[in-house]
């Protein structure tokens, strides 16, 4: 099939669908799609991603969810069961193993049956493939919360498949998302058309009375992403997610650090989100927002890793997004224990709850920050139209070939990897190399001028050492890294 940003006809679907459901045993579960879509829709209100979200949005409340799995079924029960009762987690995730990402069911059944011997999960996530729909609505029914499945596969169509027709409600990811922070050698044209596919599939429960959501994966690489890469990504995948069809759309973004920055970005992302929406003729998308905590190093002491999953908090309940994913102490270490989940749940609520009458005050500097961050973005998501002569799927290729799109520290062979960025003297992520991203004289003007500030501080020129020293910062106790034997002015 030839790539363009068009809805998939119901022929094109179904031939696809049947070369997707053979590729294993578990797939002939779902071959009655209506009979999947009448399970769907007999799941309660209360467990439904999309509805839940839709009213917390409303109220104005954030939730909070977190992200676990193991490879057992039995397990991953036992695991949601506790960060749904102690923890209090709002949404649940079902968090996939590294195997089933890379579609590798034959090395997840090894490991299954190896955790079943060893007792303990063998594999970092839950193979919901390999369990199927039935494996997959026991988990469902055993607990009183939507569930999430949270990935990051360049190709999730079976994956999707069988958690739609088990009545899990959301699926995170997208073509770019899922691909460029992920794979090393998939190419956009193959994870765009195979999240197409995933796209119309929800699109298709949906058009049956089952509200299903999509969420972009908003922090990329994790590392020092500038949040207009990071916003242009999630409102791409939100219009290509929507030309299929889809109706409740999720974007996100992972916490930089500096608080007036991501404010500004989850903003203007919820803003500029809805504005494409429209200005394309999507008129009828439900549009939310998820906050990530920290996504880069954490510090091994669990006192200090609550005070970074505490300052992302008070961000989240600031910028009042409508969820924000937590993080544990354990970071540092490897898979949180589902104690260390349960209690970074709570940190994380305790703050959201004290905060939850307050939002950010619109300064001089907050709105500065937000003019830039909208110019920057429009800069990157007009610049993909015009690169695909109006087809932003073909777009999306051709502005990675030339690099108007391009993730710093990705390890996608199709990724320029020509930016790069670095904090300035408040710790807000800049560009230190534009690459060939197409900004304007004046913004880079202005990304320049905030950098300088900061090596006019620390005494030393603008360069790559200031991106190494950020990298680590957060995990050695600070936001920015500075260097040794620096002293404040």
């Amino acid at each position: 099939m030839k790539l363009k940003n068009k809805k998939w006809t119901d022929e094109e679907f179904y031939a696809t669908r049947k070369e997707v459901l053979a590729t294993w045993p578990t797939g002939k579960e779902i071959e009655d799609l209506e009979a999947c879509i009448a399970y769907a829709k007999n799941v309660p209100a209360s467990k439904n991603f999309a509805d839940v979200l839709v009213e917390a949005d409303k109220k104005g409340i954030t939730l909070a969810q977190p992200r676990a799995g193991v490879a057992t079924i039995d397990g991953h029960i036992e695991l949601m069961k506790f960060l749904q009762d102690e923890g209090g987690a709002d949404l649940l995730p079902s968090t996939i193993d590294s195997y089933t990402r890379q579609n590798r069911y034959e090395n997840c059944e090894e490991g299954i049956r190896a955790s079943i011997a060893e007792g303990r999960s063998m594999l970092n996530g839950f193979p919901a493939v390999n369990h199927g729909v039935k494996g997959c609505r026991q988990v469902l029914e055993a607990v009183n919360v939507p569930l999430e499945a949270r990935h990051g596969t360049p190709d999730s169509r079976l994956l999707a498949e069988i958690i739609h027709a088990a009545g899990w409600t959301s699926n995170e990811g997208g073509a770019i998302s899922y691909n460029i922070p992920y794979a090393k050698n998939v190419s956009l044209e193959k994870s765009l058309l195979d999240w197409q596919y995933c796209d119309r599939l929800a699109a298709i429960y949906e058009e049956h009375g089952v509200h299903i959501n999509r969420e972009p994966f908003g922090p990329l690489t994790g590392t020092l992403v500038p949040p207009s890469m990071s916003n242009a990504v999630a409102i791409i995948e939100a219009l290509l997610a929507a030309e299929q069809g889809v109706k409740n759309i999720t974007v996100g973004y992972g916490q930089c650090g500096n608080q007036v920055q991501d404010i500004a970005t989850m903003l203007v992302l919820k803003d500029l989100t809805k504005r494409y929406l429209a200005d394309k003729g999507y008129n009828d998308v439900y549009v939310t927002t998820v906050f990530h905590q920290w996504m880069g190093g954490f510090p091994a002491d669990e006192s200090k890793a609550y005070g970074v999953i505490a300052n992302a908090s008070v961000t989240a309940a600031l910028a009042q997004v409508t969820k924000v994913i937590v993080k544990t102490t354990h970071e540092a270490i490897g898979i949180p224990t589902k104690e260390a989940n349960a209690n970074a749940i709570k940190t994380t609520k305790m703050v959201l709850n004290l905060l939850e009458d307050q939002k950010a005050v619109m300064s001089e500097e907050l709105k500065a920050e937000m003019d830039l961050i909208e110019k920057e973005t429009k800069c990157i998501i007009e610049a993909t139209y015009q690169a695909g002569n109006g087809d932003l799927a073909v777009g999306v290729v051709e502005a990675f070939k030339s690099g108007i799109m391009d993730l710093p520290f990705a390890p996608s062979d199709f990724n320029p990897g020509k930016m790069l960025p670095a904090r300035d003297n408040q710790g807000a992520v800049r560009y230190l190399d534009f690459g060939n991203v197409p900004f304007t004289d004046d913004i880079k003007e202005i990304n320049k001028k905030k950098l300088q500030e900061r090596a006019d501080e620390e005494n030393r020129p603008v360069g790559f050492e200031m991106t190494v020293d950020d990298i680590y910062a957060v995990g050695q106790g600070h936001l920015i890294g500075r260097p040794e034997g620096y002293v404040k002015k």
